[in-house]
């Protein structure tokens, strides 16, 4: 029997140039509405720049929207989709990450990606060649930072030795880890194909984040069949791991999927830079008629997925109506 989709809602979290402080305010408001439809979830994308590889806009601060949303909300989980977690210090991280788990009420989800910009690796002077195993290492020393006592650790990239670090939360957040095949947006220095290092990252996380898929979501089916080949090899039930995926869209009442693409196709280029085109747009995304993304997320749940995060281009308060309506009630 097909299970239910459960539904996240990746906010429009968009630092448009030029954006106002009432713009900026109006998120939070937004927020408010997610929490009264049927999400699960608010997740926010991390950037910390324009990423033009894939993007044309960047996005708030991921942990400073989170909090902000924290504290207008209080029954959705508040997730990270995806914090690039090499540009950041494990130490400081898990002091923000306890922080915000906290004064949430134990909401916080830590979803983490390795990132590919290489603009923001050096800004922050990282190697780009060094983001898997520092991902791994900064999990690690993350994970006993918010669950131990005293933690000394001795890594290629981190050395600490006898801390402590408070508030120490009663449960541990549940990790996320995002990754997968990429054939489209040819200018990341991801693979084609899902890497034996994202397999073993994602074998000791709670949930997985497949990469965006359009109308064809043949890579996500392939990635999940290996991510279960995986988690069998090494004795783990892959039951106990959550299947999930993202997905951009912008819904139009529209049975003409001409029109449907004529009216997505600004507000997709807005999002992702003028240098993509349709076609790329469409096999990346949920685009066309609402039929058509039925039946790309049908297609989806059949294959497994479990949980589907969405991901407005707008801060229009009907898409999230529309959104909701077509399709995250015909799914839960």
């Amino acid at each position: 029997m097909t299970r239910p989709v459960r539904f996240g809602l990746r906010i429009p979290s968009y630092a448009w140039p030029g954006i106002s402080y009432d713009d900026s305010r109006q998120l939070l408001d937004y927020c408010r509405r997610v929490e009264a439809h049927r999400f699960e979830d608010i997740w926010v994308i991390d950037h910390l720049l324009v990423s033009k590889g894939v993007y044309g806009v960047s996005w708030m601060d991921s942990l400073v929207m989170l909090a902000a949303a924290a504290g207008v909300t209080e029954r959705v989980g508040l997730g990270t989709a995806a914090l690039v977690l090499p540009l950041r210090h494990p130490v400081v991280l898990a002091k923000e990450i306890a922080s915000l788990h906290q004064l949430s009420g134990g909401r916080f989800r830590f979803g983490v990606a390795v990132g590919w910009d290489p603009d923001e690796f050096d800004a922050i002077g990282v190697p780009l060649r060094e983001r898997g195993k520092r991902t791994d290492e900064a999990l690690e020393l993350i994970r006993r930072l918010l669950t131990e006592e005293s933690v000394t650790f001795d890594g290629q990239f981190w050395q600490v030795k006898d801390l402590t670090m408070y508030p120490r939360i009663p449960d541990l957040p549940p990790i996320w880890v995002a990754g997968g095949t990429l054939t489209h947006a040819p200018d990341t220095p991801d693979k084609p194909y899902i890497a034996p290092g994202v397999l073993r990252r994602i074998s000791a996380a709670d949930g997985w984040m497949a990469r965006s898929s359009g109308s064809d979501p043949g890579d996500v089916k392939d990635d999940w069949q290996a991510v279960q080949d995986h988690l069998i090899s090494i004795g783990r039930d892959p039951d106990t791991l959550t299947f999930g995926a993202t997905q951009f869209l912008h819904v139009v009442e529209s049975a003409s999927a001409d029109q449907a693409l004529e009216a997505q196709m600004p507000h997709f280029l807005a999002v992702m830079g003028e240098h993509r085109t349709s076609e790329d747009l469409q096999a990346s995304y949920l685009t066309g008629t609402v039929e058509d993304m039925q039946e790309t997320v049908a297609g989806l749940q059949a294959a497994g997925l479990e949980y589907l995060i969405l991901t407005p281009l707008t801060n229009d308060p009907d898409q999230l109506e529309l959104i909701s309506r077509h399709v995250v009630e015909p799914f839960s």
